[in-house]
């Protein structure tokens, strides 16, 4: 299958040009795919209805299902949620940009179809391209690039071959989820889901970052100001345990 236009730039020649077209795509509401630290994602403006709609369509899944957000700074943050706590800015500053989504609660006042209720999951990516997408457009709903209950796709050629007709333009980096972007996580893994939206905070499902690593961040802030704060792991088949549905960026 084949995406409207895919940008050639794993050697980074093409790189604003692909940035350039990815953002007015996805500004039209159209779908684009982009490359995360192990996997393609198919994305679009979080703000956008059409283009959240043809995400859900593309994913087939429920239109009450939350999408996973990708934004460019913790500081964006606290204009997509409803309140940020302590804990997740600790966890924000210990390992973003990388492969830790945080669950909060969304803020009620925004014009998007984000399900009322429903966690918001976000995460600010570490690969180049995206994050260079993410400041130019702003917060990106995501997902990972194939058909809901699907294998993560590693290669443009994955992910064309699951959504190509789906979507408007897609950049080419090359395989991804062969090198490590850090030596304290794992390439092969999803994110490590935290839901900070409680007092009790919990390690939804381990991935890329150790769970040892999420508990000592927990650790020090509770010793070093007297918070009372518990890191609590849960089943990594339950992602959001305390308010289902979970967010369809599944693998991402």
């Amino acid at each position: 299958m084949s995406a409207g236009q895919v940008w050639e730039c794993a050697d980074g020649a093409n790189r604003e040009t692909a940035v350039g077209g990815a953002v007015a795509a996805m500004r039209r509401g159209g779908l684009v795919i982009l490359p995360t630290e192990n996997s393609y994602v198919v994305a679009t403006d979080a703000f956008s209805l059409r283009g959240t709609a043809l995400l859900r369509r593309a994913k087939m899944v429920p239109e009450s299902t939350p999408l996973g957000l990708l934004v460019a700074s913790p500081v964006v943050v606290s204009g997509v949620a409803a309140r940020v706590p302590r804990v997740a800015k600790k966890l924000m500053e210990a390992f973003w940009p990388g492969l830790l989504t945080v669950l909060l609660r969304p803020q009620p006042t925004l014009a998007w179809d984000h399900p009322k209720r429903a966690p918001l999951a976000v995460r600010m990516p570490l690969h180049p391209f995206t994050l260079a997408v993410c400041a130019r457009l702003g917060p990106i709903a995501a997902s990972t690039a194939t058909i809901a209950g699907g294998d993560a796709p590693r290669t443009m050629e994955e992910a064309l071959e699951a959504l190509g007709d789906d979507v408007s333009g897609a950049c080419d980096v090359g395989a991804l989820g062969e090198r490590s972007w850090s030596a304290q996580e794992d390439p092969e893994l999803s994110s490590t889901i935290v839901d900070a939206r409680f007092t009790e905070v919990s390690i939804a499902r381990e991935g890329a970052v150790a769970a040892e690593r999420v508990q000592e961040v927990l650790r020090r802030l509770e010793q070093g100001t007297g918070d009372t704060v518990t890191a609590v792991e849960q089943s990594p088949s339950d992602p959001v345990a305390k308010a289902p549905p979970s967010p369809a960026s599944d693998q991402e």
